[in-house]
């Protein structure tokens, strides 16, 4: 157990439901001080009640608010486990940490992907060949952010564009206001568990020859793999991008993570 002359000591991490939950419970029970920052309301449910425990729901829009935040609240320690392709908040935090000399620890998810038959990694969402996809069936299963403008580049190709969104009010809206069919749109929440019938089904159901997903680590990649894996269908992973961080130390592992903070890991 850590002891008191720990409590003074504040830990902000930005993070989702999936990583931060996790981190947030080994944190409190060496008895720092937590901050955690989410986007949504609903994410902040992920996280257990504890008066330790500070939880910030709303997006940071620059580096000079993300100051603001670790000088006003006596921040020790900054860690950024956001989505790997979250890209202007993991820039706008390490802008932030180089400029005020405070060391950011990043942890990113392992993602373990061994070469399958019908397995391709590309650069970008938009380099699937052309001449590939005339006629296709192709789910895109990437976010919301970057929808619209993705399936329309598939469609311009001449592809049957596909696509599943998360169950999120944004996700949902950008899902019905971008040019995909309302009938080629499904709403669902990945599955957690080995069990990924309902995966499965949708792409039988519409006859998925391609699947469109980046390289997140996440339980949903994981998904589509194993539907791919068992099918004759393709599957197209989306490197993860490599950003330049001067300021940051890069974990894949929660304890050597906590270890650092702890001090009992030396860089």
């Amino acid at each position: 157990m850590h002891n008191s002359e720990n409590c003074h000591e504040n830990v902000w991490i930005l993070s989702g439901t999936s990583d931060g939950p996790v981190i947030v419970s080994k944190l409190l029970k060496l008895n720092y001080v937590v901050f955690v920052s989410v986007i949504t309301h609903k994410a902040s449910k992920s996280y257990v009640k504890n008066p330790k425990l500070h939880i910030i729901t709303g997006k940071l829009n620059d580096s000079s608010e993300i100051i603001n935040f670790i000088e006003k609240n006596k921040i020790n320690y900054v860690i950024d486990a956001t989505h790997p392709f979250a890209l202007t908040i993991t820039k706008n935090l390490n802008e932030a940490c180089e400029i005020i000399k405070k060391p950011l620890l990043a942890f990113e998810r392992k993602s373990e992907i061994k070469p399958f038959k019908n397995f391709y990694y590309i650069n970008h969402l938009k380099d699937i060949h052309k001449e590939t996809l005339v006629n296709k069936n192709i789910l895109l299963a990437i976010g919301s952010r970057l929808l619209n403008e993705t399936a329309a580049y598939y469609s311009k190709c001449g592809a049957n564009v596909f696509t599943r969104v998360i169950p999120t009010c944004e996700s949902i809206s950008k899902a019905f206001g971008s040019n995909i069919k309302n009938s080629n749109i499904a709403i669902l929440k990945p599955s957690k568990t080995k069990d990924i019938i309902l995966e499965k089904k949708l792409c039988d159901h519409w006859k998925i020859d391609y699947i469109l997903c980046r390289n997140s680590g996440s339980y949903a990649q994981t998904n589509w793999e194993e539907i791919v894996y068992q099918s004759d269908r393709k599957l197209f992973l989306v490197k993860r991008p490599k950003l330049k961080n001067k300021n940051s130390f890069i974990f894949f592992d929660y304890d050597k993570l906590i270890n650092q903070i702890t001090k009992k890991l030396i860089l």
